[in-house]
């Protein structure tokens, strides 16, 4: 049920992002609480407008709104597709994912962060 549900509320939110342009003001897709609290931009941010873009043909574009997440995309889809599968099968399915695992998408993520803000 969970997994109809997340699908289901994905499909509910894309359907309201196409019609919906994040590149212009006064929509109501929420703000990044850590860029409106430090003005810096998060490791996700651009995130939203990526996924626009994507859903638009606008390649160049995502690829500019957030490199890294567009890179991550496919593993995020996959793991998503494997949860979503397993949970239709009535299984429960969670990956685990270690501490060199955490620590790399740590470091990647603050790296990133560094990156997006101090070279720009």
């Amino acid at each position: 049920m969970t997994p109809l549900a997340v699908l289901a509320a994905g499909a509910a939110a894309a359907a309201y992002l196409y019609g919906t342009d994040p590149h212009q003001p006064g929509h109501l897709l929420p703000q990044c609480p850590f860029r409106l609290l430090t003005g810096l931009l998060c490791p996700a941010c651009g995130g939203t407008r990526m996924v626009y873009d994507l859903m638009h043909g606008h390649y160049a574009a995502a690829w500019l709104d957030n490199r890294l997440l567009l890179l991550a995309s496919p593993l995020a889809l996959g793991l998503l597709g494997r949860w979503t599968w397993e949970g239709l099968r009535g299984r429960r399915w969670q990956p685990e994912i270690g501490r060199w695992g955490q620590a790399a998408i740590l470091v990647t993520a603050v790296a990133w962060t560094i990156a997006r803000n101090v070279v720009g």
